[in-house]
């Protein structure tokens, strides 16, 4: 069902350093920050040959990366992206195997229907959906 991996995605609680780590440091190409307020989150897409690193920070006092920083103040991995054929088809399949969705399909980062699945479910890893 899964396909390649989209992204790696890295919370960080200064948006700014992180990329800047990744631009300078590692001479990575690394995008403009998008607010992205329905997914409470600010991101920017580090590009890589082989797929893309996603730094994640909060944005606004609900978002659920403010809750992982909190429990980890240096950061760290968040979650990781794999592509589907289909959201909707991958869900509906997903729930009937056992797995938990977390919320409802939403539009993510690259304009394309996303969901996530609890990271009880899968070995401890939050996992992203992607329509390919």
């Amino acid at each position: 069902m899964i396909g390649r991996l989209n992204h790696v995605a890295i919370a960080t609680s200064d948006l700014a350093k992180a990329a800047a780590v990744y631009r300078d440091q590692l001479g990575a190409e690394v995008s403009a920050p998008v607010d992205l307020p329905e997914h409470g989150v600010t991101v920017v897409f580090v590009a890589l040959p082989n797929t893309k690193i996603e730094l994640l920070q909060p944005l606004g006092e609900h978002s659920p990366i403010a809750a992982f920083l909190e429990k980890n103040p240096s950061g760290g991995m968040h979650h990781l992206c794999y592509e589907v054929e289909d959201v909707e088809a991958a869900a509906a399949y997903l729930k009937s195997q056992g797995a938990r969705v977390l919320g409802e399909i939403k539009i993510g980062a690259h304009g394309k229907p996303v969901l996530f699945l609890h990271p009880k479910d899968f070995g401890g890893v939050l996992i992203e959906l992607e329509q390919a």
